[in-house]
């Protein structure tokens, strides 16, 4: 992992969090319990202060940042999907920003919302409780299941009994020269 202090701000990362070698941590952010950073997620918190709750996970790609006076805050039980990016916003406890979502600056998302796929949720948006919110710019299409809130939750646990996981197993190898079966090597 990649962890950086810049000037007077230094990262705080709880000891159980697991950040991934080929992920970036930048200045005022604090990383709670049981979290998980995969690879390629970038969190920079340069302009303004970063909080990510606990069992909170931030799937490969994503990119968290600030600008002055819009502080990103993530509560617990939180997916951050593939390539999301999370911008100067608030999302409550038990939601799920989908794959290649943007939401931006002075946005605030309520608790177990399901932000789709590639939405743009624009700046100042407020997103009611249990919402599933799609399209660019995004709207709120409908409120969620109880059966969907649940699979937002497996969502999180999932990760979490998976950083545990990698916390515990993932080792760096040197790659070895591939064998190939005897049919092949006759070609």
């Amino acid at each position: 992992m990649t962890i950086y202090r810049l000037d007077d701000l230094t990262p705080s990362i709880a000891s159980d969090a697991w950040i991934s070698g080929e992920s970036t941590v930048i200045g005022d952010v604090t990383v709670a319990s049981e979290v998980s950073v995969w690879p390629g997620a970038a969190i920079r918190g340069d302009n303004d202060r970063i909080t990510i709750g606990n069992r909170v996970n931030i799937q490969e790609g994503a990119i968290l940042h600030t600008d002055p006076g819009f502080v990103l805050e993530i509560e617990d039980n939180v997916s951050v999907g593939h390539q999301a990016m999370l911008h100067g916003c608030k999302v409550g406890k038990g939601s799920l920003i989908g794959i290649q979502a943007v939401v931006l600056n002075g946005v605030v998302i309520g608790r177990e919302c399901l932000i789709g796929a590639g939405a743009l949720v624009t700046s100042g948006t407020v997103v009611p409780d249990r919402s599933m919110v799609l399209g660019a710019p995004a709207k709120v299409t409908r409120q969620l299941a109880d059966e969907e809130v649940a699979r937002l939750a497996k969502v999180a646990d999932d990760y979490a009994k998976r950083a545990a996981h990698y916390r515990n197993g993932l080792r760096a190898v040197q790659a070895l020269p591939a064998v190939l079966p005897e049919s092949d090597q006759a070609r």
